[in-house]
Order: C-alpha cells, then structure tokens, then sequence
C-alpha cells in the first residue's frame, strides 16, 4: 500500500526540510506549504519519524474525497479502511479544520468521521485519545490523516530539564543545515540554555537517529510490525568521536541542565559546556567551525532596546576572537542583529516559533 505522507515543519523551513528528505533518500518529495510531501508505505512512515530530524510531526494521508455536505461526508467516511488501520483496543479523537468549503461546521465534520469510526471499530472517540485522525476540508476536498507521531517530533526523549524560551531540536537541527553545517566541524553555543544547538549538532555528527529514544503513535496501529521496526530501529551506524561539541552559558542551572540532557542523549562524551558570560567567551578549540546562538529577543525574555549592549558585545567578541569561524544568529528583530556589527548574508525566510517570526542572520567565515 502506498499513499501520501506529509512531514510538517514551521512555515518558513519547508525548502531546509525538503533539503534533508532528500538527502535522507525519501522519493518523490515535494515542498509544500507548512512542510514536504513524500510517496510511500508503512516502512516510509517509520523510517520518517526515526531518522528525519527537521519535521514535527509525520501524517499518513490515508484517504481523499470531494464533499458535497455533512451527510456526504458520513457516506465517504465509511468507506474508509478504518479497520485495516486502527486497533479498536486504542483510543482515538478526530481533529477537523474546514476552509472555504461548503462544509464550515469542523466540529459537525468531526462528529460524521467519529461516527464513521465507531461503526467500524466499535469503539467510541475520546478526548484523551492515544490516536489522532486529522481531516482537512479545503475547497470542498476532505484529507484524512493519522497522526503517526503522537508527541511533536522536538520531543527527543533527552530533554527533561529545559531553560526559558527554548529552541525547538527540529528547528535547531534545520537552522544547522542552513549554516552549512552537516557533522563534521566543531559548533558553539555560547548562550547554550539546555543545550539543544549541541546536543542536536552532537547528534549529527555521530549519525545518531532523532528518534532512537521515544515512542510514536503508529506503534498502536494495526498496520505495526514491531520485528520489522525493531530490525530498522536496531541498525547502527559508525559514529564520528573525534569531533567535539561546546556550549556556555552564564546561568549555571543552564550548565547543569546541558549536562545533564547530553548525558541522556548520549553524547556526554563529546559535548563539554562550561559557566561564563558572552564578555568572556573565546574560541573553545583551534579548529574553526561554527558558532550558533538564539540569544533572548524583545517580546519574549526581554525589552529589545535594552538588549542591544548584549547583542554589541556579542557582536564585538565575535569579531575580534572567532577569525575563521562562521556565525548563525536567530533573532525576531533586525536592529538587534545589525547592533553586532556582523557581515551578515542574505537572510533565509523568517519562521513562525511560539506566536513570533524569527529569522537566521548568518555570517561567511569571519576575517579579522
């Protein structure tokens, strides 16, 4: 059986997302607004959710139909093979969303596919659901989907400790790729919080699967094969060690969470961080690389106006002590960026995170 799978991500990082399925050998893959499509079965599905490192979360697009109205919509429910996909011993909740199309009621369409549902399974919807089926009516054409991932795919399985405003590891993992970064030079986040930038660039480099660590919904599926899963899972690839991975930070709880977070990644070996402020910062090894930092922004931790002497000196320290290393810098605002004094490129497309638009401000290689 094959069918469409969408790989969602932040709108903004749909093109950095594609750029990766197909360097990890997905087919067909198209970019598409809010993330990338790929062609596939069930394996595909796995193997998303496993290795791909930039998306948040895997739909399976199990079926496609036009709509007329509510009670077309209950005929062509079903008719889907629900009990080919779903175990009536799991539960399961219906998400819809309507768009310009005749059907506008999402939580009546909800309750036809509920219905739909529950006359295949028996089993009635909850709201605390282990399942989610999602369906999008647009244009009076109805998508329905399985969540195949459960929890948001940032959620590595590592992170129990985390500072304020963190980085997405999704994000992180696609911000690293857009600096040009792919696991084989050092990277430093001298502003580490609880150390994702490391840890994910500590990941890379070993070629440590995303999602060796969690569970995903797909594993409640009828259409699970847990010897097949356990033989992909189980595969191991050599890892790079000779590479280290730094970060600092001037809070020690943020020291002692990245520490504490990189050990139950597993990459305790190859990342150290250490306490100190951004005045103090120097290369941490002789080998130039990268230098990645989401520093705090107006509207979230601080007032903008009052952060431009910590983005000065940032800017200043970096100029005068990291000659050869390249800089990524994710900001919401742009005089905060230009206050380092930085040659930045041209700047990628700005990304949606947590109600704001960031943008990466990123720099060639730095000369004195």
């Amino acid at each position: 059986m094959s069918f469409e799978i969408f790989l969602a991500t932040s709108p903004g990082l749909e093109s950095a997302l594609y750029d990766e399925v197909r360097k990890k050998g997905f087919k067909r893959a198209k970019a598409t607004k809010g993330g990338v499509t790929i062609e596939g079965g069930w394996p595909e599905v796995w193997r998303a959710n496993l290795w791909v490192r930039g998306a948040s979360r895997v739909l399976a697009r199990i079926a496609s139909f036009k709509v007329k109205n509510l009670a077309h919509l209950n005929t062509l429910a079903l008719e889907v093979p629900w009990r080919d996909i779903l175990d009536p011993q799991y539960t399961y909740k219906v998400d819809v969303s309507c768009s310009k199309s005749r059907i506008y009621h999402s939580g009546a369409a909800a309750e036809r596919i509920g219905n739909a549902i529950f006359e295949a399974l028996k089993t009635p919807p909850s709201s605390n659901a282990e399942i989610t089926i999602m369906a999008r009516i647009d244009h009076d054409i109805c998508t329905i989907s399985i969540d195949t991932s459960g929890a948001l795919l940032h959620k590595r399985g590592y992170k129990v400790a985390i500072n304020k405003a963190p980085m997405r590891e999704n994000m992180a993992a696609l911000f690293l790729q857009q600096c040009g970064y792919t696991g084989t030079e050092p990277v430093f986040d001298p502003m580490c919080g609880s150390g994702t930038f490391v840890i994910e660039a500590a990941e890379i480099a070993a070629r440590l699967n995303p999602g060796r660590l969690r569970h995903f919904a797909f594993e409640k599926l009828v259409t699970f094969d847990k010897q097949a899963w356990e033989d992909m899972r189980g595969v191991k690839r050599q890892s790079q060690t000779d590479i280290l991975f730094y970060g600092s930070d001037r809070d020690k709880g943020a020291i002692d969470m990245s520490i504490k977070n990189a050990a139950r990644a597993g990459v305790d070996q190859v990342t150290n961080f250490k306490q100190q402020a951004i005045s103090d910062i120097t290369p941490p090894t002789s080998t130039p690389g990268l230098v990645i930092v989401n520093p705090p922004y107006g509207g979230r931790i601080g007032d903008a106006q009052k952060l431009i002497p910590l983005y000065q000196t940032l800017g200043k320290v970096l100029r005068e002590n990291f000659s050869g290393w390249r800089v990524g810098i994710i900001t919401t605002d742009k005089i905060l960026a230009q206050s380092t004094d930085l040659p930045f490129l041209p700047m990628e497309k700005s990304v949606q995170h947590g109600g704001m638009r960031i943008n990466l401000y990123r720099t060639d290689i730095l000369s004195k």
